[in-house]
């Protein structure tokens, strides 16, 4: 599983990879997780906001930092 945290280095976006991380770990998760800060490749994804997250290049929450629970039941679905 490939997850990536969209974001231009704000607080926010790096609030959101720090959850992710920790979430992915704690539960001991087999992925990768990727801080992508790239603008170009943040613009492919169709996104007018930061931060947000993506499963598999799949979209999966945008402008907001959602809860560790969240992102847990994001992960698994």
């Amino acid at each position: 599983m490939e997850i990536k945290v969209l974001g231009t280095g704000c607080a926010t976006c790096s609030t959101l990879e720090k959850r992710v991380r920790k979430v992915v770990q704690e539960n001991s998760i087999d992925a990768t997780v990727i801080y992508e800060q790239d603008l170009v490749k943040i613009m492919g994804y169709k996104i007018m906001v930061t931060p947000a997250m993506v499963i598999d290049e799949k979209v999966v929450v945008k402008g907001r930092v959602p809860s560790e629970k969240e992102i847990l039941e994001l992960i698994k679905s």
